[in-house]
């Protein structure tokens, strides 16, 4: 099928199942038909109509003819040394597009991405080198966590522990709103991957407007919000979606995100730890009142930075990270260390830039079909 004639053609995947329902009976089919697809697209995972074998020749056919059940392939898959996996892949018009999946003790965590490059331009952080190329549609954001999974347990096998998405790839989610809060919602139907808005996070440089959106939406994702830095000066320096959006008013839209928090559902601050850049104690003690002078009570997920090449910034130390951490205890502010998982294969926080030479077991592409 050729790249033209695929990117005319209607993503299954990317439907809701009352758009399926309505696709269908253009067709001339009955809407149990639309369920028998949703859940093979969905629950069991399948990505050709071929693999259909419920449906009859005729009707598998006419799908062909007008859509496709899957538009990403994979091109390689890394494996590092903890387990964790990181799959390069490219949508129907060649555009990179990186996943992660994080196997864990009690559960799996996938890490997808919204946007294949990013606009932000964040200094710290090796996909800013790629720019924007495309926002990803709906279809293309739920196709990464049904390759994810079919690599890791075969193809529509149940997973043996839960299963926990992050929008931490690629991109800036909020920047994809749409598709992205679309995706969720059709992750999140029963007859389908079932993936429901509390087990995914959605990580946002500082879109305030969205944030404050998110805040009057039933069924969302948590929140967590990237800082790294204590104030304007240093974040217009790292993150120059600051100097949109600056910290008070960042802040003032968190404490009114946080005011609408129901139970169960979380809210975290995210801190990228430079060595010698914002890691001070001076920047644990700033970072801490700016967080009680909003009186915001979320916790701050520190992460120490994943080096890579073309990137001008070192890890902190271990030393200095637990003093960062224990200043800011403190001051009242909660505070946990995120471990790196995947860094030898460019797989970690930061380091997504359709990397290929990457000195590690490169497992054979897997071949997916639409």
């Amino acid at each position: 099928m050729s790249k033209a004639v695929q990117s005319k053609q209607v993503h299954l995947t990317g439907l809701t199942p009352d758009e399926l329902t309505e696709l269908i009976a253009d067709l001339g089919e009955p809407a149990y038909r639309a369920r028998q697809i949703f859940a093979a697209l969905h629950r069991r995972r399948l990505r050709s109509f071929e693999e259909m074998t419920d449906l009859s020749k005729e009707l598998r056919a006419a799908l062909a003819e007008r859509a496709t059940a899957a538009t990403l392939t994979v091109e390689s898959r890394y494996i590092s040394e903890d387990g964790t996996r990181r799959y390069l892949m490219k949508t129907h018009d060649g555009l990179p597009v990186e996943t992660v999946f994080i196997p864990e003790e009690r559960r799996d965590t996938i890490c997808f991405s919204s946007q294949s490059g990013c606009p932000l331009q964040c200094s710290f952080c090796l996909t800013a080198k790629l720019g924007l190329l495309r926002t990803l549609t709906a279809g293309e954001i739920v196709e990464q966590i049904i390759i994810a999974l079919n690599d890791a347990y075969g193809v529509g096998a149940k997973t043996p522990r839960g299963t926990n998405l992050v929008a931490m790839g690629a991109g800036e989610p909020f920047l994809a709103f749409e598709p992205l809060m679309k995706a969720l919602r059709i992750m999140a139907e029963p007859t389908g991957l079932y993936i429901v808005p509390n087990r995914v996070t959605v990580s946002t440089a500082g879109i305030v407007p969205r944030i404050r959106e998110l805040a009057t939406i039933a069924a969302r994702p948590h929140l967590a919000v990237s800082l790294a830095a204590p104030t304007d000066e240093l974040r217009d320096e790292l993150m120059p979606i600051n100097k949109k959006w600056p910290l008070d008013e960042l802040l003032d839209a968190c404490k009114e995100f946080e005011q609408s928090l129901k139970p169960g559902e979380r809210f975290t601050f995210e801190y990228v730890l430079l060595d010698g850049v914002n890691d001070r104690d001076e920047h644990a003690r700033q970072l801490a009142n700016l967080l009680n002078r909003h009186q915001l009570r979320a916790k701050v997920n520190l992460i120490p930075h994943n080096p890579a090449e073309g990137l001008p910034y070192r890890p902190s130390s271990p030393e200095r990270i637990e003093s960062f951490k224990r200043i800011l205890a403190a001051k009242g502010v909660r505070a946990f260390v995120r471990r790196p998982r995947g860094r030898d294969i460019y797989a970690a926080c930061g380091q997504l830039a359709a990397r290929r030479n990457v000195n590690n077991l490169n497992a054979p592409a897997l071949h997916q079909t639409g």
